[in-house]
């Protein structure tokens, strides 16, 4: 009996990684860090500015990030030097210090009027949206890789909680701070987030010649 042959299946839209990078994003470096910084100064962009400067300290998911509110990083009408959140993943507070930039970026932010009796320190812009959305700030996210010509498939949300651990990391070594700065309760969660097995295997390899 032949099998009769049936009409080819086509998808009615491109697969959702069709021409992206897929994998774990990479952090900013340094130098990627301060020219981002530079030209939402240059654009006197104080939303965006004191979003990224605390997106790097605090090193928060993205989720949590945008739900932040005032109450998280200002008392007594002064930003605070640290500040403590609760992850909404797995439900443990994580702390965090805010930088003198930062803070500097932050009471600039609060000074703007869209800050006018607002409880959420990233407020939407329609009233039914009370903070912006995680899609929201990885749209923003992007925006700020592309500026400075870097490429936005290879970069996302999780860079930015990635730019500044990578950097204590490499400094210092110590994995245990890296873990308790993450909130992460497992070592083997923190290794596999920074890459640290590859990354150290390429360095130990660079360093010998043959």
């Amino acid at each position: 009996m032949q099998t009769p042959n049936l009409p080819a299946i086509r998808a009615l839209r491109p697969a959702w990684n069709k021409g992206r990078i897929v994998g774990q994003k990479r952090p900013l470096k340094p130098k990627h860090v301060w020219a981002i910084r530079v030209r939402l100064e240059l654009a006197e962009n104080h939303r965006d500015l004191a979003l990224f400067n605390l997106a790097v300290d605090s090193k928060l998911r993205g989720c949590d990030l945008v739900k932040m509110k005032v109450i998280d990083v200002m008392a007594s009408g002064q930003i605070k030097e640290r500040a403590s959140v609760l992850q909404s993943k797995t439900q443990k507070p994580v702390r965090f210090e805010i930088s003198e930039g930062t803070r500097a970026s932050l009471d600039r932010w609060m000074q703007d009027p869209l800050m006018v009796g607002s409880v959420y320190l990233w407020p939407g812009r329609f009233h039914q949206r009370l903070h912006i959305s995680t899609r929201q700030y990885a749209r923003i996210v992007r925006e700020w890789v592309t500026s400075i010509g870097l490429e936005a498939s290879a970069y996302g949300t999780h860079s930015m909680r990635r730019t500044k651990v990578t950097q204590i990391y490499k400094k210092t070594g110590n994995l245990r701070a890296v873990q308790l700065l993450l909130g992460h309760t497992k070592m083997d969660s923190t290794v596999r987030y920074l890459g640290v097995e590859l990354e150290d295997a390429l360095a130990i390899a660079e360093a010998i010649e043959i």
